[in-house]
């Protein structure tokens, strides 16, 4: 009777179930909206309806090397080959804790293969394992789900075969054919059981960045775990440069404990903002590496005689290199060989209980930036960290930047140390030169020349460098509220005199011969800075004794004081400085998101010469990455404006979508990973108002964004912003 109904629905009635648009010919029909509709309902609700769950997941990567050379060192996370050997294999035993909707905390216990280092596999090869079939997007949200409510707007849906799996229901196999080429479309088979409208199979094809893969997946068959994937199968291919690894990933769940969000009523917390027991994995015990035979008895699936021959090919290796006699290479051809993993890669060094060192490579593209204010800038960061009994963590941080366009070198080095981690509680210390910066004196001439007269390259302004050190404190007494106390210290020094306009020219404003008389060599100022920020309904995890802060559905309130106190280790400057920020990003669909950012600041109370520089309204000088700047910064701005007024008035608002300006230019957008439309607002004297608007695209490789000004309502100018995201 059911394969009956099966056939009758493939006719398709002319009831208008079917959906009428207009689409490419194929050889199947279309998927009647009746049947989306409930595929689509139900995989909402499926989305939650486990809960929680606790399971083994037995992992086993192979991985052919095609071709390689010099540049495949760039790839982060890739493992250290061996010289003559082509094909490698890896296994892991671990725990996975799930908590809906998207909360993973995997624990990996057991490692075995022959790999130089087997913890060396890429950490997204996780992300396939760790995959909820019935979220709305996939891979962190880099993949829009076939299941999606609105995935009519990016996909066909073509009903390939019709059959009956059991007397009691049967399954479509549907085919999912995306509307546009991108990356973040997949195409494939899912494999839908009519009784209950969930997954039973899904086989996709898709691309992340240089990974071009095929995934595989069968779900459970038993009441507990029909809505949980049991075997994945991956296949991958990566292309990078001249590069080529081909390989399988292969992974078995085994349930341990499943939780129904329907059966069970949740677990009480201390509280609602409380995630611990959805991270509780994070407290056991460190990985361990067993032998041969130790492993062969945890593999819950035998091994492949070909895998079996990777292992005995790899054993007879280890032990021809420990009968042969070793001839120790050049001292040149080590030096060089290290040189060159310095240039080319992050390294790490692990100094035991003198904790960790990590450096990027001297020699990588997304150290670079380019933006039309700064021009083109490069950055190189170390970290070293070490943690301490309780948890307690100290870290150092030492940042170098150079700016091509300015000819300016910038350092800073900042320390922290938490020793009340439950509490956020810890120390900072930074040092650093800062942007170069002109004097208040400068404020009341610049007032005084009239704005049709008025042009800043009349002027060299640029003449005091900045030296900077600050300490300070820092504690979260209650969940969201966080509090700083600390000192500003700042000596700023004269680079050279003011300079007056050539003589000659016309209508040229003039500093006056007593502004130049009143320049010090030398200012030093000496001030407080408490700065309070609340973010409500802050949901966060206890990792061991450290409180880890996660997210908020409010946004981040700051604000922030500083108090410039004259005749304090020689400090001539007497000042208060008030900032107020506010900040939010939002979902509000399928991959798309806006970011808003409100701020003001002035300077009160001023006395004798001070600098006007505001924490919040400032000149990076050392770039960033696109993420860390996003919806921020003004990209066109001239650097000598953000000196130039005691109080400001800034808005930014970012919209970030995929698919928004470009989405019929297919053949152009299939790496456009989201585009971005940016408005950025300032109020200042002579400013008033100055607007930016901005249009941006991210890609797996680069991230670049093409701005106009606008200032009193007239056009200003344009620029671009372009940095390197590649693995980034």
């Amino acid at each position: 009777m059911m394969l009956g109904v099966l056939l009758l629905l493939l006719a398709f009635p002319s009831d208008g179930m079917a959906r009428k648009r207009t689409s490419p010919s194929f050889d199947r029909p279309q998927l009647p909206d009746s049947i989306f509709r409930l595929m689509s309902s139900k995989a909402l609700s499926y989305d939650t309806l486990v809960s929680e769950f606790t399971a083994e997941l037995y992992m086993k990567s192979t991985v052919n090397v095609r071709k390689k050379n010099l540049l495949l060192q760039l790839v982060p996370a890739m493992f250290k080959m061996q010289k003559g050997v082509s094909e490698y294999i890896s296994e892991g035993i671990s725990t996975v804790h799930y908590t809906a909707p998207r909360i993973y905390d995997v624990k990996a216990h057991a490692l075995y293969g022959t790999f130089f280092h087997s913890s060396e596999l890429s950490p997204r090869i996780n992300e396939f394992f760790n995959m909820n079939i019935y979220s709305s997007s996939f891979l962190r949200d880099r993949l829009l789900s076939p299941l999606a409510s609105n995935g009519w707007k990016y996909y066909y849906y073509l009903l390939d075969s019709a059959y009956a799996a059991s007397p009691s229901g049967g399954c479509y196999r549907i085919r999912v054919v995306p509307r546009m080429k991108s990356e973040q479309l997949l195409e494939g088979f899912l494999t839908v059981d009519t009784a209950t409208w969930s997954i039973r199979r899904l086989d996709l094809k898709g691309k992340v960045e240089f990974t071009r893969f095929r995934l595989r997946l069968e779900t459970g068959v038993s009441p507990d775990e029909y809505l949980l994937p049991k075997r994945l199968f991956v296949d991958f291919s990566f292309r990078f440069f001249g590069n080529r690894l081909d390989g399988t990933h292969f992974g078995v769940f085994t349930y341990q404990d499943i939780v129904h969000s329907d059966t069970v009523p949740p677990l009480p917390r201390r509280s609602k903002y409380d995630l611990t027991e959805s991270f509780s994995l994070s407290l056991d015990s460190a990985i361990v590496f067993p032998d041969s035979s130790r492993f062969a008895a945890m593999r819950p699936v035998p091994l492949s005689p070909h895998e079996d021959s990777l292992y005995a090919a790899d054993a007879f290796r280890r032990d021809t290199l420990e009968r042969r006699v070793v001839v120790p290479p050049k001292r040149s051809r080590v030096f060089f060989g290290k040189m060159g993993d310095i240039l080319l890669n992050s390294y790490n060094l692990d100094l035991a209980r003198f904790g960790s060192f990590r450096g990027s490579p001297l020699i990588s593209p997304f150290l670079f930036s380019y933006s039309a204010s700064n021009g083109f800038s490069y950055r190189q960061d170390f970290r070293y960290n070490c943690l301490f009994p309780g948890d307690r963590l100290l870290r150092v941080v030492p940042e170098i930047g150079y700016n091509f366009t300015y000819k300016e070198f910038y350092w800073n080095a900042h320390a922290d140390f938490s020793y009340l981690p439950e509490r956020r509680g810890m120390v900072h210390v930074e040092a650093g030169n800062g942007n170069r910066i002109y004097s208040s004196d400068v404020l009341d001439e610049l007032e005084a020349v009239p704005d049709s007269l008025f042009d800043f390259d009349q002027f060299r302004l640029d003449y005091f460098k900045d030296l900077y050190f600050s300490v300070s404190h820092e504690i979260e007494p209650v969940n969201g509220f966080d509090v700083l106390v600390g000192l500003k210290v700042h000596r700023r020094t004269l680079i050279d005199k003011p300079e007056l306009p050539p003589d000659g020219s016309r209508n040229a404003p003039s500093l006056g011969n007593g502004f130049l008389e009143s320049v010090q060599d030398a200012y030093i100022s000496f001030a407080p800075h408490v700065r309070l920020r609340w973010t409500p309904c802050l949901y966060y995890y206890m990792n061991g004794r450290r409180k880890m802060n996660l997210r908020s559905r409010y946004p981040t309130m700051t604000l922030d004081w500083e108090r410039g106190i004259r005749g304090v280790f020689g400090s001539t400057s007497e000042y208060e400085r008030w900032e107020f920020d506010l900040q939010q990003q939002i979902r509000i669909g399928l991959l798309r998101n806006i970011y808003y950012r409100v701020g003001a600041g002035a300077f009160t109370n001023q006395r004798n010469t001070y600098f006007i520089d505001f924490e919040y309204f400032s000149r990076n000088n050392l770039p960033q990455g696109w993420d860390d700047e996003i919806g921020g910064v003004f990209h066109l701005l001239d650097r000598r404006w953000y000196n130039s007024s005691d109080r400001y008035l800034r808005g930014h608002f970012t919209f970030e979508a995929p698919f928004l300006l470009l989405p019929h230019l297919s053949r152009y957008t299939g790496i456009i990973r989201s585009e971005r439309l940016y408005l950025n607002l300032l109020f200042v004297p002579r400013l008033v108002p100055y607007v930016e608007v901005g249009y941006g695209v991210a890609t797996p490789i680069f991230d670049v964004g093409v701005f106009a000004s606008s200032i009193h309502g007239r056009f200003g100018k344009i620029g671009c912003k372009f940095t390197f995201e590649l693995f980034n």
